[in-house]
């Protein structure tokens, strides 16, 4: 059925209606809706309070609930389960796990640097170990929340109904302080995802200041007042300042992040390296079981035994690591013990090794994505958090000044009522008494509004004294002054900041604590495999089978190979270079595996098969091979005649399997790549059909990236380009004359220059050969 017939018509049931929608258009609609709830309703933090939607009803349903420091002091924990059910109940019409998780985790001081709720019981570890069921745990408010709901009553924020309209909820909180920044936020929505470290709270605060007093501070100012992350677990930054600051400019990006240790000297020399803080999101139970699958290592999946990797990593650990132990309890949190395998190993080693092979070093993601002062999901920079944030609060302070005044004024007006009674007591207990309707006779005679004859007649005798009357005058004279205290922030917006300002400082003295992750720059931890530096010969089969021969004086006339196998061709290099292994295309990517020379077996068997060493992707077989120093450039050329320039270097990588460097079409082949002499200045293209292309080298760039490249000879499917070489003065041509006979013809000189045309020409073909081959220098 044709999808324009599929119409959802709206209208009355008997065809009046002329509205309608496409199925796809309805489905789009529906879609796109279904996202916005996800984004705007469960998954992204709002920058102005930085909660989301379950976290804000479980705060402000704990408020109602008593639950809130006060001046009292602190309440009494209640049971997990009846907070949950109250917010199911009046606003989170969700399941209870995910109103109680989300409990847990403002509970939990390795989850959020300021945590938001008391909890008392088993709330979960850093292990990954879960929180006890919500009817044995118990839960109030920590004295931070109060920065987020003290001035819910003071007309800050707008009130929304809930999902039934039979309650109102506040659709944002009036938070003193960035709590976006402070404690972060992770999530994931449709097509969006946010992942916002925590921050120490006297560094945000302390920026924010900065901004308000000048909205044009400068990055490099507001970047040391605010350096970077500050992680619940501690830990230590090593990316470099410009790297935090790119990430914060743009939102995105990535830290490298390290656990932090320190050396205990034992008995006898002895000594231990102590493991006190970890990456954010990393665990001991984590780390033991990575030091597990090293000195221990399982056979995988399909294989049968274990790889050249594998063994080489367990060697070097067990080579430094004698033995690993969790010492963590109350006394601390994080205290991982890690005894060398004799006191001579060096501390460095043993440290460079676990950094190098566990996520006692690692990456942090940071994206800055949330819902915006305008309700849109935005991925924001830092600045722009700061401002929007800084506009919030000054916004929230304006509408509590305003709200404040407006209770003062009410009670001055009250309070002059009463002076005038005080004045004409007589009168007005003469006109209550003789007065069929009191009220308008008061407002008649001395000018009150109703406000003021609605208080005087609920007005007690005893309020009639002459005590009372030097009481309202002192009232009033303290209100008259808040009147004209507020009056002049709403008039000023330069006071009204100090006003903000003062708030934030005394707020950062309150609650601020010193910085708990260090920020220092450092380089990755490398574990450097010692490898002896001589010259090998790595020779490879057709059938992709590998080994590394000793020295560079072997004939490949003496080589054996299995049978039906044979050679694809040897590599004179060194111990210490790499061997690249290019796969053949799969979905327009052309993939360049490394592999360690050193890795590679030696001896007199077959070695081993190419796909033990690395993880080709699936559907891809390894096409071509090279061995050499990384500074060799590579001429990389396909059948559809395009082609590149690129160091070897440029090429490897540190993963098994491998990284995309070329864009192939479906039907490409990658041909054999060709190392470019130095005395090499020209290119030479040979396509099937004879045609011959010589052109400069310096019409192609290096292209370290990788990619197409660019055309080097005009050719089709057909006749695909099926060799390429680079020459400086001759070249042979391979391939077969009349009858079939194999021919090998050299060209130099006047036959040669005939040849050379421009790039991405169609060149000339080959007099006197029937069929070519391949073209050598």
């Amino acid at each position: 059925m044709d999808q324009s017939t599929l119409d959802f018509q709206s209208g009355p049931p008997d065809g009046g209606g002329t509205d309608s929608l496409t199925l796809a258009r309805y489905a789009e609609r529906a879609y796109l809706e279904y996202a916005l709830s996800v984004v705007k309703g469960r998954a992204l933090p709002d920058v102005c309070d930085g909660a989301k939607p379950v976290q804000r009803r479980i705060l402000y349903s704990m408020q109602r609930m008593g639950l809130g420091f006060g001046a009292a002091g602190a309440p009494k924990p209640v049971k997990s389960a009846r907070v949950v059910g109250d917010v199911l109940g009046k606003f989170h019409p969700h399941g209870d796990t995910a109103a109680y998780d989300a409990l847990v985790r403002m509970a939990q001081d390795f989850s959020l640097r300021y945590p938001l709720i008391d909890g008392q019981g088993n709330f979960g570890s850093r292990d990954g170990d879960g929180a006890a069921a919500m009817r044995y745990t118990e839960t109030r408010l920590s004295p931070i929340a109060r920065l987020l709901l003290d001035e819910l009553d003071e007309g800050t924020v707008d009130y929304v109904p809930n999902y039934d309209g039979s309650e109102v909820e506040p659709r944002l909180l009036p938070a003193r302080l960035p709590f976006v920044l402070l404690n972060g936020a992770s999530g994931i929505a449709v097509g969006l995802a946010t992942e916002i470290p925590s921050h120490n709270l006297r560094e945000v605060a302390a920026a924010a200041v900065a901004l308000i007093r000048d909205e044009k501070l400068p990055d490099d100012v507001l970047h040391e007042l605010l350096p970077g992350p500050d992680y619940p677990g501690g830990g230590q930054i090593i990316s470099t300042p410009a790297e935090i600051r790119d990430a914060y400019a743009t939102g995105r990006g990535s830290l490298k992040v390290r656990a932090r240790w320190k050396i205990e000297d034992l008995a006898r020399g002895q000594w231990q390296l102590v493991v006190t803080e970890l990456p954010p999101g990393v665990s001991t139970k984590w780390i033991l079981e990575e030091i597990e699958e090293l000195t221990n290592p399982k056979v995988k999946a399909g294989k049968k035994a274990l790889s050249a990797e594998q063994v080489q990593l367990k060697g070097t650990v067990l080579s430094v690591l004698d033995a690993v132990r969790d010492e963590s309890g109350k006394e601390a949190a994080v205290r991982l013990v890690f005894e060398p395998k004799s006191r001579t190993i060096e501390q460095q080693a043993l440290i460079t090794t676990l950094l190098a092979h566990t996520s006692l070093e690692t990456s942090a993601p940071l994206n800055l994505t949330m819902i915006g002062r305008d309700g849109r999901p935005t991925q924001k920079s830092l600045r722009q958090i700061l401002v929007e944030w800084v506009a919030y609060r000054q916004d929230t302070v304006r509408r509590r000044t305003e709200h404040r005044l407006a209770k003062v004024r009410e009670r001055i007006h009250v309070l002059e009522g009463r002076q005038l009674v005080l004045l004409n007591i007589d009168e007005v207990i003469r006109i209550i008494r003789n007065a069929d309707e009191p009220k308008p006779a008061l407002i008649q005679r001395f000018r009150l509004s109703e406000r003021q004859a609605d208080d005087i007649l609920d007005i007690r005798l005893r309020q009639l004294a002459r005590l009372e009357a030097i009481k309202i005058e002192q009232e009033l004279k303290s209100l008259r002054e808040d009147q004209a205290k507020l009056e002049e922030i709403l008039g000023s917006a330069a006071i009204l900041k100090r006003t903000v300002i003062k708030e934030i400082e005394a707020d950062a003295k309150a609650h601020g604590d010193e910085r708990r992750t260090l920020i220092q720059a450092d380089k990755r931890a490398v574990a450097e495999i010692k490898v002896v530096d001589e010259p090998v010969t790595v020779v490879v089969s057709m059938k992709g089978w590998v080994r590394a021969l000793k020295g560079h004086e072997i004939d490949p006339q003496t080589l054996a190979f299995k049978a039906g196998d044979a050679l694809y061709g040897t590599f004179p290099c060194r111990s210490v270079e790499t061997l690249l292994v290019f796969g053949t295309a799969a979905k327009g990517s052309g993939r360049v595996y490394s592999v360690s020379i050193s890795s590679l077996p030696g001896g007199r068997g077959d070695g081993a098969p190419i796909t033990s060493l690395i993880d080709l992707e699936a559907g891809t077989q390894p096409a071509h091979y090279f061995a050499g120093t990384a500074e060799t450039t590579l001429l990389l050329a396909n059948t559809a005649g395009f082609g590149l320039l690129a160091k070897a270097g440029d090429m490897q990588g540190r993963n098994r399997a491998g990284r995309a460097f070329l864009t192939l079409g479906d039907n490409d082949r990658l041909l054999p790549p060709v190392a470019v002499a130095a005395a090499h200045a020209q290119v030479a293209c040979l396509a099937m059909d004879g045609r011959l292309l010589l052109f400069p080298l310096d019409e192609l760039k290096l292209q370290p990236n990788g990619g197409k490249g660019l055309t080097l000879i005009d050719v089709d499917e057909q006749s695909p380009l099926v060799s390429v070489a680079t020459c400086a003065g001759s070249l042979r041509i391979v391939g077969s004359g009349r009858g079939g006979k194999p021919k090998d013809e050299e060209l130099k000189g006047a036959a040669l220059a005939e040849h050379v045309g421009k790039r991405a020409r169609k060149g000339r073909k080959v007099e006197g050969m029937q069929k070519v081959l391949r073209v050598l220098a």
